[in-house]
């Protein structure tokens, strides 16, 4: 007679068989249910966020810092860069940049300043009506912001529409400010236009005319203990007894009041940047609005002037924006070489002092000044720096921007197959984005 626990054996395996099969099932069915749409657009967004709160925590971004290397080559660079361009038949002009240890703000005019015309009386208080407010999905704030934005005007899409134009991979981290405006003028009859260096009165001017403002800000207003993020938002109000702006939110909500003092704070950290959308037939209206803000080369000197005051009074991470926004209008200006001055102040003196858990490490997702800034000074080297150290710093590699930078980078150093190997993934984080495809085709390549 067996043994009752031989007798028993094949009832277990049995048992285990059935409860693996189970399980195979369960997780099959788990995968099915997860990618259902309803299902993924509520979830994907949270698994992503774990993902990335686990690889920080064991890469802690905050604590990592770029430091650029080649300042102290700026003038040998900038020579040798000079000479290189410069007409084979003519003598190359002899310039001899200023680059000091001590750097301080000295923007160099381009444009005569003419006095600010004193803006029209408005109301105290404005409240524009025919927004219609969505909801963002997973990383589509962009997207869900300019859709908000033109439903004002009647427009009948969602963020849907324009996250294709936008971001057509759907893993993109974000939208910048020019690429909704191209997005305008490409997809819809209406106009649009970006202005940096805004405050207050320019926005209430827009919405007592009728025109909601979209802006970038960060989000510490409503996520004040996480990690620093960007953030749109559309304005269409504002109330001067109350001393606060009305904000369509596709993250927080419809109508989210947000005081004057706060939007000036978290405003700062992109350069004060605002986008109108109108239509073309009111656009002597838009620029009347504007007055001399309308010409380009004003607006990012009356920019450059913004962050140089603001250096002189602010300290700490506000400090650290103030620089680099002095840095991002000198780009705008083509003033490389101050610009770049600006950057290494910036992150070699101001970013170290700042509280790890306060620093804003995925600056470089939103913002590209430095790496204009080096690359056409010829720091080839910096821009790969920083480049790797976004990449590495966030863990997430769909930034294609900072794939473009590179490989132009590792092009100037003769990296060739490197260059063309990051200008494919770029290409590949942002379908049809006609930057990296000219790139490509530069190079021979038809992608």
């Amino acid at each position: 007679m067996m043994p009752n626990n031989q007798m028993n054996h094949p009832n277990k395996q049995k048992t285990w068989l059935k409860v693996v099969l189970i399980l195979i099932i369960l997780v099959a069915l788990s995968v099915v249910v997860y990618f259902l749409p309803p299902v993924h657009d509520r979830l994907s967004w949270r698994l992503a966020n774990l993902r990335a709160q686990i690889g920080y925590f064991f890469n802690p971004p905050e604590e990592l810092i770029f430091s650029p290397e080649q300042q102290a080559e700026m003038e040998a660079i900038v020579n040798r860069t000079l000479t290189a361009i410069a007409p084979p038949t003519e003598m190359p002009p002899q310039v001899t940049p200023t680059v000091t240890d001590d750097f301080q703000p000295s923007p160099t005019a381009t444009l005569t300043l003419t006095p600010t015309i004193t803006p029209t009386p408005i109301p105290g208080s404005v409240n524009l009506s025919g927004v219609r407010h969505e909801y963002q999905k997973m990383n589509n704030c962009g997207p869900a912001t300019l859709a908000m934005a033109l439903s004002y005007w009647d427009w009948g899409g969602d963020q849907q529409d324009t996250r294709l134009w936008l971001r057509p991979h759907p893993e993109d981290r974000n939208v910048m400010p020019y690429e909704m405006e191209n997005a305008v003028f490409n997809h819809t009859d209406l106009a649009a236009l970006v202005r940096w260096g805004g405050d207050e009165e320019i926005l209430k001017q827009f919405i007592a005319a009728g025109f909601p403002v979209i802006i970038e800000r960060d989000m510490g207003d409503v996520r004040p203990n996480e990690d620093w993020t960007g953030h749109f938002g559309v304005i269409t109000g504002y109330d001067d007894s109350r001393g606060r702006f009305i904000l369509q939110d596709s993250y927080v909500m419809a109508n989210y009041p947000l005081a004057y003092e706060d939007l000036n704070r978290y405003w700062r950290a992109f350069n004060y940047v605002y986008l109108v959308i109108y239509p073309p037939e009111r656009e002597t209206e838009v620029r009347t609005i504007l007055g001399p803000q309308s010409d380009e080369v004003y607006n990012h000197q009356q920019a450059v002037e913004k962050a140089e005051d603001e250096i002189s009074m602010l300290e700490g991470r506000d400090l650290f924006f103030a620089w680099f926004n002095y840095g991002t209008s000198l780009v705008n200006l083509g003033d490389f070489l101050a610009a770049a001055q600006a950057y290494d102040f910036a992150y070699n003196e101001i970013y170290p002092t700042i509280p790890s858990e306060a620093r804003p490490w995925r600056m470089i997702w939103y913002q590209t000044g430095p790496y204009f800034a080096y690359y056409h000074t010829g720091r080839y080297q910096d821009v790969i720096n920083l480049a790797d150290l976004t990449l590495s710093v966030t863990g997430v590699r769909e930034i294609e921007e900072t794939w473009v930078w590179r490989g132009r980078a590792k092009l100037a150093l003769g990296d060739q197959a490197g260059a063309i190997e990051d200008f494919y993934t770029a290409l590949n984080y942002h379908p049809g984005w006609d930057v990296a495809i000219i790139e490509l085709q530069n190079l021979g390549i038809t992608p």
